[in-house]
């Protein structure tokens, strides 16, 4: 087909980090594979990495990750809610862009797992899209999130003859809108509840220290976030704190621990808690699990009572303002001009 046969669209592609396609052992450990192998996740020099990885953790962990997915996983679709999520969202998304410009067109993709980065750019390359915005759900930018996105993306680039103009959504931890949606979102889940917490805990990703210590400037992006919801709550930094969740292997990683935080909290005589995860724009394994499941029954085995997981902001209408606000913001130029 020559390129004047193809109609010129502007594509926008949703990503997030990924998901298994089953909870059974092999699609358990096709996922963890690929996760694992990421160089830009896992640091460690490749040769002892490799037989760490093949020898032990994909013999033992994707028996117990299965486990804590099949706790979650949506059985009417047959697939994990954060695939659910992101694929509403980008639909949702194409609704609101073409009442604007009717050539936009939105797919969606996951860094790990299908469909793939690679795929979504291709299939909106296909559909005529000559200009594409990638965007990366992550609102606070880390090498091993935002990063490694752009490269799955770049390595698909890099195999086109004929490649479509790229834009990044950038980092948006301090935007305005997206902490009002966070706040909002916060406040009507909390006035839903039948207790009233004491304690307000915001529990984001955690990475090992030596990548912040190596210039990563995702804990500062985090401690923005938390600051500026704190402040909107107007609560004082023990009544809304903030921790870092889902540590792997023996490194140290960035402090406070979630689990220790909500195990201290308890420990001290703090009977109510709601947690909130504003690093994560679709709940997922380590929102509707380890928070919701596991570091509940932390709280409550050390003498807690009440524990609220809040739900992310997901395709609601408050997180679709933010990924709405974020397109519309990142598209100037391109939609609303026809070009000849």
């Amino acid at each position: 087909m020559r390129a004047s046969d193809v109609p010129r669209r502007i594509g926008v592609l949703v990503t997030n980090l990924g998901t298994p396609e089953g909870t059974d052992y092999w699609s358990m450990r096709r996922y963890l594979k690929e996760f694992l192998s990421d160089q830009r996740v896992i640091e460690t020099p490749r040769i002892p990495w490799w037989f760490i990885l093949n020898g032990i953790i994909l013999t033992t962990r994707p028996g117990r990750k299965g486990k804590d997915y099949a706790t979650i996983w949506n059985k009417q679709l047959n697939e994990s809610p954060l695939k659910t999520i992101t694929r509403s969202q980008a639909a949702k998304l194409e609704a609101t862009l073409k009442v604007i410009d009717d050539r936009v067109v939105v797919d969606w993709a996951m860094r790990y797992g299908k469909p793939s980065m690679k795929d979504g750019i291709r299939a909106l390359q296909a559909k005529g899209c000559d200009r594409i915005l990638l965007m990366p759900l992550y609102p606070q930018y880390a090498a091993a999130t935002t990063a490694t996105a752009c490269d799955k993306v770049f390595e698909a680039l890099m195999t086109m003859r004929w490649q479509p103009t790229l834009r990044v959504v950038p980092p948006y931890y301090d935007d305005p809108v997206y902490i009002e949606a966070l706040v909002a979102g916060l406040k009507k889940s909390v006035a839903a509840l039948d207790f009233e917490p004491e304690v307000f805990l915001a529990s984001f990703h955690g990475v090992p220290q030596d990548y912040i210590l190596k210039g990563d400037p995702y804990y500062d992006h985090c401690v923005r976030t938390w600051e500026l919801m704190r402040e909107a709550m107007g609560l004082s930094p023990d009544r809304f704190m903030m921790s870092f969740q889902s540590r792997f292997g023996r490194a140290e990683w960035v402090k406070p621990y979630t689990d220790a935080t909500v195990q201290s909290l308890a420990e001290r005589g703090i009977k109510r808690i709601a947690v909130v995860m504003p690093g994560f724009s679709a709940d997922c394994l380590e929102t509707l699990e380890e928070i919701a499941c596991e570091n509940a029954e932390i709280f409550r085995h050390h003498g807690g009572e009440h524990f609220a997981a809040i739900p992310c902001l997901n395709d609601s209408p408050d997180g679709m303002r933010v990924i709405g606000h974020l397109a519309l913001r990142e598209l100037q130029g391109w939609i609303g001009q026809r070009r000849t």
